[in-house]
């Protein structure tokens, strides 16, 4: 795949013309600086060519832990919403799910994965505008690195949540996303947590959330947490 023959962008932000004619080979590796601003750039006038033509670079470069964005992986889930791969060729479409639902799984039986699984769960909600799959796979995953995982995104997703903030940065409906990542942590994540030997204290965070106004932050257990 190429990008667009009449694809563009601003060679003072975003690269030269040799960068942009790399766009319209197909097969040809980019280096790591022009993959970067090429998934970063939100001005393509064809994004999902762009897209398609860097996405099996993108995808190796994603789970090796290659790709570091500037403030979160969810920049990457946003890039690849920009190229509406949702409404592609039913073929290509269905491949680019494989590779998120595959990398997703993976992350959460992998004790040391290159990515952590919150991290990639962040990117896979804006991928794909709903963290309900997301979720349920993580639900069904018995494995108890996936409860180490989990004893690691809640206690990185703290603050954020009983500050009633979503812990990442979103495009979508920011309020329907936190509601449902806290249920879902509400309901599942207590007997997860014990099970993982998490700390006492992640407990009582947990069940905090459970929790609304006053009787949240009167609770002898809240962290003095300053927003």
């Amino acid at each position: 795949m190429t990008a667009h023959p009449d694809e563009h962008n601003c060679s003072c932000h975003w690269g030269s013309a040799e960068d942009l004619a790399r766009l319209k080979v197909p097969d040809v590796e980019l280096d790591p600086d022009l993959l970067r601003r090429t998934w970063e750039a939100s001005d393509w006038d064809d994004p999902a060519s762009v897209l398609r033509r860097i996405l099996p670079q993108l995808a190796s470069a994603l789970v090796s832990g290659q790709v570091e964005p500037l403030f979160g992986m969810e920049e990457v889930g946003r890039s690849l919403a920009r190229g509406n791969w949702q409404q592609w060729p039913a073929e290509q479409a269905a491949a680019v799910r494989a590779f998120l639902h595959a990398w997703w799984a993976h992350s959460l039986i992998t004790p040391d994965a290159a990515v952590p699984a919150h991290e990639v769960l962040a990117l896979c909600a804006e991928a794909s505008a709903t963290l309900a799959p997301w979720l349920d796979i993580w639900e069904t995953s018995t494995d108890p690195v996936a409860d180490q995982h989990l004893a690691k995104a809640v206690a990185q997703w703290e603050y954020d949540l009983l500050g009633d903030l979503l812990p990442w940065d979103t495009r979508y409906d920011e309020e329907d996303l936190r509601i449902t990542l806290t249920a879902w942590l509400v309901r599942h994540a207590p007997a997860r947590l014990r099970a993982s030997g998490a700390p006492e204290q992640l407990l009582h965070r947990v069940r905090l959330l459970s929790l609304t106004g006053p009787a949240r932050w009167e609770d002898p257990h809240w962290p003095s947490h300053r927003y």
